[in-house]
C-alpha cells in the first residue's frame, strides 16, 4: 500500500487539513481535492472513486469528507482499514466536526496522522498508542520538574527565614539604642536612606518608632509587610495600652471559614414551624443484573422557633405502597398516629423544644425487588480489535421522581488516554488523575427517562467496574409528606415551610 496523502476537505472539495507522505506539490493536491467531489457517483454504495492514476478512499463527516489518495495497486482493504483509524483520530482532537473547528487543531492531527501512515506506509499502531506518542508524557521531564520546583520552594523558605531574622537583628538594635546595623553590604548610606522614610510594617504595634525593611531580601518585602498576626506579644502589650486609655477592645475569635459557614443565618422563608423530609438510599447492583441490597432511609424532623407554636400536631400523608416500616419518636404518641396518622405528644400539654431540630418520624425500606430501582444502570462493555466498546444506557423507573446534578462514573484504565466518546445523552468529563469517566446530566424526570452514552478505550470489560452513582432530588422516594400543622388546642391550621431532599449514601453497580 502507497498512501500519496491524506486531508480533510469539505464537500465542494476545498482543503482543510492535508498531510502528503510522498513529495507532492501544493497545486498538485489541490487539483486532486478539487476534483474529487466531480467524481462521485451518489447512486454507489461504496466509499471510492478511482481515476487513471489515482484512488480516492473516503469517509463522509458530518459536512466534510475524510479522502485518502493512494496509488491503484494499494490493497482496497488495507485502505479502509487506515481510514477507519484516521477517521477515528479527528474526533479525538476536535469536539465538533466543523471546518473552524478542524483548523483550530490542524497540527494536532498532523501529527497524528504522521503516527499512522511513514513515507506513505502504514505503522501497526492503535488510537491508544497514538494518545501516547503525541502527547509526548516524559517521566525524566516530570523528574526534573520535581526537583526544580522543590528546589525553588526550599530557596524560598530560606529566603523568608533570613527576612526575618535580619528583622528581628534590626528590632533588637533598636530598642537597646544601639546603632542599626547594615547587611548585605549596601552601607550606612545605604540605610540611612531608607530610614529617613515612612515604613509601614510595624506602625500599628509602635507607632514612635519607625520600622526598617530588609532591603536585601526584596522578592519576600512585601508579602511579610502586613502580616501582622505573627508578632504576638506585641499585639497583646499594644492592646493593653489601648484598654488602658479606656477603648473597648471586642475580642476575636479567629474563626475559619468553616465555622463561620456553620452559624449561617437561616432561609428567608424558613417559617416558626419548619419541616425537613430527609431521605438516603443506599444500593447496591450486580452488571449482569439483580438487585443485591436496597435501602432507604428517611426521617421527618421539625424545628419550632417560636414558644406560642410549641403545642402542635402534624398531620401525615402516607400514600406509599412499597412496604416501608415507619417508627416514631418514643416521646410520639404512637396510637393517635396508628389510627390517625397523626403526630403528637403523648402529653398534650407538653411543648416541643424550641430551637431545636427533633427527628419526630423515621422510615425504613429495604428490599430485593427490582422493579422498585429508582433509576436502572445499564454497563455494557465489548472487547474490540483495539480495547473495549462501553455502552451504558440508563432509565428512571419511578418517574414521579425529579433528579438533579445527575453524574454517573465509570472508572476506567490508566495510562491509555482519554476514552473516544460516540453517542452521548448529556455531558461528559474524563479526570485522567483519578481515572474515571462522568457523565454528568442536570436533570432526568418522566420526560428524559432514558438516555445512553458510547465510548471506545483499550482495556478489558472488567476494568469499567464498579459504576457508581450520584444525585439529588427535591422529591421523595417514599410519598410521606406533612399536609397540615395544627394547634393542639382547636385544630386552627399554623402556616409552616418545609424542604424535602432525597440523596444517595451509595449507588453501586458491581
Amino acid at each position: 500500500m502507497v498512501l500519496l496523502a491524506a486531508a480533510v476537505c469539505t464537500k465542494a472539495g476545498k482543503a482543510i487539513v492535508s498531510r502528503q507522505f510522498v513529495e507532492m506539490t501544493r497545486t498538485r493536491i489541490e487539483g486532486l481535492l478539487a476534483a474529487f467531489p466531480k467524481l462521485m457517483n451518489t447512486g454507489k454504495q461504496h466509499t471510492f472513486v478511482e481515476t487513471d492514476s489515482v484512488r480516492y478512499v473516503y469517509q463522509p463527516l458530518e459536512k466534510l469528507y475524510m479522502v485518502l489518495i493512494t496509488t491503484k495497486n494499494s490493497n482496497i482493504l488495507e485502505d479502509l482499514e487506515t481510514l477507519r483509524l484516521f477517521s477515528r483520530v479527528i474526533p479525538e482532537y476536535c469536539r465538533v466536526l466543523e471546518e473552524s473547528e478542524i483548523s483550530e487543531h490542524c497540527f494536532d492531527l498532523i501529527f497524528a496522522f504522521d503516527e499512522i501512515v511513514a513515507l506513505g506506509y502504514r505503522e501497526n499502531v492503535n488510537l491508544a498508542q497514538i494518545r501516547t506518542f503525541t502527547e509526548m508524557d516524559s517521566h525524566e521531564e516530570k523528574v526534573f520538574r520535581a526537583v526544580r520546583e522543590t528546589q525553588e520552594r526550599e530557596a524560598k523558605a530560606e529566603m523568608r527565614r533570613k527576612a526575618k531574622e535580619l528583622q528581628q537583628a534590626r528590632r533588637d538594635a533598636e530598642r537597646s539604642g544601639k546603632k542599626v546595623p547594615a547587611f548585605g553590604g549596601f552601607g550606612s548610606a545605604g540605610m540611612t536612606s531608607v530610614s529617613s522614610g515612612t515604613i509601614i510594617t510595624d506602625t500599628i504595634i509602635e507607632p514612635e518608632k519607625p520600622k526598617i525593611t530588609a532591603a536585601p531580601v526584596r522578592p519576600s518585602g512585601p508579602s511579610k509587610a502586613l502580616k501582622l498576626g505573627a508578632k504576638g506579644k506585641e499585639v497583646d502589650n499594644f492592646v493593653d495600652k489601648l484598654k488602658s486609655e479606656g477603648e473597648t477592645i471586642m475580642p476575636t475569635t479567629g474563626k475559619r471559614g468553616s465555622d463561620v459557614s456553620k452559624v449561617l443565618p437561616p432561609p428567608v422563608n424558613m417559617e416558626s414551624v419548619h419541616l425537613r423530609v430527609e431521605e438516603k438510599i443506599t444500593l447496591t447492583c450486580g452488571r449482569d443484573g439483580g438487585l443485591q441490597n436496597m435501602e432507604v432511609l428517611g426521617m421527618v424532623t421539625l424545628r419550632v422557633t417560636d414558644d406560642k407554636y410549641g403545642r402542635i400536631r402534624l398531620i401525615i400523608n402516607n400514600n406509599d405502597g412499597k412496604g416501608l416500616q415507619l417508627q416514631t419518636h418514643p416521646n410520639v404518641d404512637k396510637k393517635l398516629f396508628t389510627a390517625e396518622s397523626v403526630i403528637g405528644l403523648k402529653n398534650p400539654e407538653k411543648s416541643f423544644p424550641l430551637n431545636n431540630d427533633v427527628g419526630v418520624l423515621k422510615w425504613r425500606l429495604q428490599t430485593t425487588d427490582e422493579s422498585l430501582i429508582p433509576l436502572t444502570i445499564n454497563c455494557w462493555p465489548s472487547e474490540s480489535g483495539t480495547g473495549c466498546d462501553v455502552n451504558i444506557e440508563y432509565e428512571l423507573q419511578e418517574e414521579n421522581l425529579e433528579l438533579n446534578d445527575v453524574v454517573i462514573s465509570i472508572p476506567v484504565p490508566s495510562g491509555v488516554g482519554a476514552p473516544v466518546i460516540g453517542d452521548l445523552d448529556g455531558e461528559y468529563k474524563h479526570d485522567s488523575r483519578r481515572n474515571i469517566l462522568e457523565w454528568c446530566l442536570p436533570v432526568i424526570d418522566a420526560n428524559n427517562k432514558t438516555g445512553s452514552l458510547e465510548f471506545s478505550i483499550a482495556g478489558q470489560p472488567n476494568d469499567f467496574f464498579p459504576v457508581s452513582l450520584s444525585f439529588v432530588s427535591k422529591r421523595n422516594y417514599c410519598d410521606i409528606q406533612v399536609t397540615k400543622v395544627t394547634h393542639v388546642d382547636g385544630d386552627s391550621s399554623i402556616r409552616f415551610s418545609s424542604e424535602t431532599s432525597f440523596v444517595v449514601d451509595k449507588y453501586e453497580i458491581l
